[in-house]
């Protein structure tokens, strides 16, 4: 059976490292015409909610930003790259609109808005074997989102991988294409993080009100697992 699983190695940087699972299948991700306007008005309000989370001036001393920087400081990453949480508020704080994009992607970047949390999922049906999250050896394959070429794993850096190679980089920075999540997608595992404890309460508060919204809106409830040091792997 398949697994999504946390290594050891993982908590060695990140010893109160959690993560919010919700496991969906039998989804309709396809984009229906009729509802584009729905899903803009709920990409829309959570880019309101989100203001709570940009609150003073520079923008790198927000609490959410600030937090996920010192994390970024603990392991290798890829120059200039940051969390998906910040990368996020700074649209907001740039007063960019959200686009929809399909079904599952709109719903978890609406949780990702509201609650100031790293939001991410993987098409589980294009997986190789168990999806992990640990410190790479370096060299693991991997082809971001819109690139035409390969940009290999570096050594020491926190991603997500299968046997085939890194499925996310530098945590939660950059999805590779191979597992991205499309119209046709049915099955998904999809991940709210924290690396640290101060975190842990607004991921488990963002992952059940995940699950509510994918039940509301999807007519899926899925199921939620807390993956901790002590329980470091769901069955997906």
């Amino acid at each position: 059976m398949q697994k999504l699983k946390i290594d050891p190695e993982l908590f060695d940087l990140f010893p109160d490292a959690q993560l919010g699972v919700l496991v969906l299948d039998g989804l309709d991700n396809h984009v229906k015409e009729e509802r584009i306007s729905h899903y803009q008005a709920l990409l829309d309000e959570a880019t309101q909610a989100a203001g709570q989370f940009i609150t003073v001036d520079p923008f790198r001393d927000n609490p959410v930003v600030a937090s996920w920087r010192k994390a970024y400081q603990a392991f290798k990453t890829k120059k200039g790259a940051r969390s998906s949480i910040e990368a996020m508020l700074k649209r907001v704080s740039q007063g960019r609109q959200f686009s929809p994009i399909n079904p599952i992607v709109d719903l978890y970047n609406c949780i990702s808005l509201t609650y100031g949390v790293p939001v991410g999922g993987e098409d589980l049906a294009k997986v190789a074997g168990d999806l992990r999250l640990g410190v790479a050896t370096g060299g693991e394959d991997f082809r971001p989102l819109g690139a035409d070429e390969d940009e290999p794993a570096l050594p020491g850096e926190v991603i997500y991988y299968d046997q085939t190679g890194a499925n996310v980089r530098c945590w939660n920075w950059r999805e590779a294409q191979r597992t991205m999540l499309v119209e046709e997608t049915q099955r998904t595992a999809l991940v709210v993080e924290a690396a640290y404890a101060d975190q842990q309460a607004q991921v488990q508060k963002a992952v059940y009100a995940m699950q509510e919204l994918f039940e509301q809106e999807l007519q899926v409830k899925g199921r939620v697992a807390i993956l901790t040091r002590n329980n470091p792997e769901v069955q997906v």
